[in-house]
């Protein structure tokens, strides 16, 4: 299965009852991390889809399995956008990194990773980065994309204070890639 931060059992439960489990779990959700919906309701899956774009979250996907729904969703704040201005000054095109030699580093949760990204590119979740610098080659170029260019602007901005010297962010990240995309959804 996908990894999630939290999960939320609303199996057996009919509309409005999955989205409104949610939204209460939501709250116990911090910033950034994934919640895991198990539904029965077949109408989970446009509802829940529904619900988080009109309440800004992320909703990453969802999954079927013996009868059951698993859904994905990121919390996001509402109240900032995630586009906001970035501060790492070495960007790079989502057409230039694909392009060139060199590391792409997806900083998106697993769960954000697994519905989609660029082949060959490596995950590590931001939440993760520091703990494991040692992964990555500090002699090659290594590109940062996330969804937007936030996140991805942060993991830039880490690794150069770890001495990492070639070091992109990739702009205006996986919301705007329109190459082939991987998936690892099991």
């Amino acid at each position: 299965m996908i990894q999630s931060h939290i999960q939320l059992d609303a199996k057996g439960l009919a509309c409005p009852m999955p989205i409104v489990k949610t939204k209460k779990a939501m709250a116990d959700v911090a910033e950034g991390q994934v919640l895991e919906v198990q539904a029965t309701d077949k109408g989970s899956v446009a509802d829940l889809a529904a619900w988080s774009k009109t309440t800004g979250h992320q909703y990453i996907g969802h999954q079927e399995q013996d009868g059951v729904f698993f859904h994905y969703i990121r919390k996001c704040n509402p109240d900032v956008n995630e586009a906001a201005d970035k501060t790492f000054e070495h960007t790079i095109s989502n057409e230039e990194a694909v392009a060139s030699e060199g590391l792409i580093l997806d900083v998106r949760e697993a769960a954000e990773f697994a519905f989609g990204h660029i082949p060959n590119a490596k995950s590590i979740p931001m939440g993760e980065l520091q703990g494991r610098f040692n992964e990555l080659n500090k002699d090659e170029a290594i590109y940062v994309i996330c969804r937007t260019g936030t996140r991805s602007d942060l993991a830039a901005q880490q690794l150069v204070a770890a001495g990492f010297t070639n070091v992109y962010n990739v702009l205006p990240g996986m919301t705007g890639y329109e190459g082939e995309l991987k998936k690892e959804v099991q």
